[in-house]
């Protein structure tokens, strides 16, 4: 993959929900995953297929929404979820602990414009759209860093 990009369609949650678990084996602390989108259009879905692959004990898996964010033992690493739609300020990142995270853990981060300069530029984009009524999805993916070709190599091959 040379381009570093990929647009798929996916036809509905068990798709996205698929792409997800087959990701999950491949990540390891360090890899950061922004999930961009609007209200709705499946980042918490993938976000918890993508946890619950990634556990030993499957267990409830709660949008942090209200708590900004979840951490979970998995087995590849600590998994931290944040959802930063109701952050208010940037300077909240730091006090979540979400920076140190970034290279200790495994990190899924919903609404990542809020993160502004803090967002690493190591990190998979992945944008999720609902274009139509129904329950397909269309997910764009970019990423910068070389380490994804990799990681992503047979999970976006047809």
């Amino acid at each position: 993959m040379s381009d570093r990009a990929k647009t798929l369609h996916l036809a509905d949650p068990d798709q996205t929900c698929a792409l997800a678990q087959a990701l999950s084996s491949r990540l390891a602390p360090g890899d950061v995953i922004l999930l961009s989108g609007q209200i709705g259009a499946g980042k918490s879905h993938f976000a918890r297929c993508l946890i619950l692959a990634s556990l030993d004990q499957p267990e409830d898996v709660p949008s942090p929404t209200y708590t900004l964010v979840q951490t979970y033992p998995g087995r590849h690493g600590d998994i931290w979820h944040a959802d930063l739609y109701r952050l208010t300020d940037i300077s909240e990142v730091e006090e979540l602990g979400l920076i140190d995270a970034f290279s200790d853990a495994i990190c899924l981060v919903e609404w990542p414009d809020r993160l502004g300069d803090l967002a690493p530029g190591t990190a998979l984009c992945l944008h999720l759209d609902a274009p139509s009524p129904d329950d397909s999805r269309v997910l764009s993916l970019s990423w910068t860093d070389p380490s994804w070709d990799a990681k992503l190599k047979g999970v976006l091959d047809d």
